[in-house]
């Protein structure tokens, strides 16, 4: 008869800590998380090195998420190790579920908020002007607008100065918000479960672990329809720096679809990553511990460390515009053409969208 438990013993030792290969699997995962946390955090530091006027770009926006969630992974890990071997009972009842789902939950948001910004290429028109091209190009800029005279007040503005969201950009932080309170209630009931009551815990952490999947597996799926068709709006448009940006949109949708629908298939029919270890026999150990090592190292490692290698370029520096190029151009604006074609100048648009506006 095999054994469900928080803490549970190796085959024949009796010992309280975790079995010697799922210990294994941890620490790689720790290893490859914190590397992957520095990657991101010394590339977040030199990019804003790099270009200091710019303020919370979406290529920043990124590194910060993927190194914040890779970070906390980093924490779950080595505590699960020293919280089992301690038999630390807060652990048990929920504060080990918030330090697994918080993680998650990030990266999440990291792949929610690349999605946004495919939708917005997605469905942007042709007729579109120079400003809305630029928004996408720096979406989490401040290019607000405001009226003559008018001076606003924004408390927004003045905690995280230099950014600007769209719609969907705030759907991305609606659904993390919305993310960390179901996740903080889940905890509640499972620290609840730990008393005479009707409540099992290892039932609310497998109903959360099934309902997340759901969701990481819609993501991957609308990662892949939104990179295709992005792919096939960009393949229309000659250009070498296209060529190269929809290849990257390829791969990353590519990735997500096989990495997510990976771990989300593995969650379902495994009870491994819900904190849950069983075991009977030294296979079953070593089952556990493939497993485990698997699920996080396919769900969140390779598509983090993915995106952090296709933003490895620096950024262009910001160039000030000066008066007089400003004036130039207004010089020209005042008198349009009125012989060019308007296929032609629908193209020019297109073109000029795809090479300012990145993808990634």
């Amino acid at each position: 008869m095999g054994r469900y438990g928080p803490f549970p013993a190796a085959a024949g030792d009796g010992g309280g800590c975790l079995p010697l290969p799922i210990v294994v699997a941890e620490c790689a995962l720790a290893v490859v998380d914190g590397a992957i946390a520095t990657a991101a955090f010394v590339q977040l530091a030199r990019i804003h090195r790099h270009n200091q006027l710019q303020g919370w770009t979406r290529q920043k926006i990124f590194h910060f998420l993927i190194g914040l969630s890779n970070i906390v992974f980093l924490g779950y890990f080595v505590s699960t190790i020293i919280a089992t071997c301690q038999r630390w009972i807060c652990w048990v009842h929920g504060c080990g579920f918030v330090l697994m789902a918080s993680p998650q939950i990030l990266l999440l948001a990291s792949f929610l908020l690349l999605l946004s910004f495919w939708a917005d290429l997605c469905h942007q028109t042709n007729d579109e002007d120079e400003e809305d091209v630029r928004s996408h190009h720096e979406a989490l800029l401040d290019r607000t607008k405001t009226k003559p005279g008018i001076r606003p007040v924004d408390i927004r503005q003045r905690c995280c100065p230099g950014i600007h969201l769209g719609s969907r950009q705030k759907f991305v932080i609606l659904v993390l918000v919305l993310s960390f309170v179901v996740m903080f209630s889940f905890a509640i009931l499972i620290w609840v479960g730990r008393g005479e009551n009707p409540i099992d815990s290892s039932i609310l952490k497998r109903v959360y672990l099934d309902v997340f999947s759901v969701v990481v597996f819609v993501l991957g799926g609308a990662l892949a329809c939104y990179g295709a068709l992005l792919f096939s709006k960009m393949s229309k448009v000659r250009s070498e720096t296209v060529s190269t940006e929809k290849w990257k949109v390829a791969s990353l949708a590519a990735v997500s679809l096989i990495c997510f629908s990976s771990s989300a298939i593995l969650a379902f029919v495994t009870n491994v990553p819900v904190l849950l270890y069983w075991y009977s026999t030294d296979a079953d150990i070593i089952y556990n511990a493939v497993i485990l090592f698997v699920y996080y190292f396919i769900g969140s490692s390779v598509p983090s460390g993915f995106v952090l290698w296709i933003m490895r370029d620096m950024p262009h520096r910001q160039v000030v515009e000066r008066p007089t190029e400003s004036r130039v151009v207004t010089l020209f604006r005042e008198r349009p053409s009125t012989t060019q074609d308007p296929q032609w100048r629908t193209a020019v648009t297109s073109s000029n969208k795809a090479l300012k506006s990145s993808p990634i």
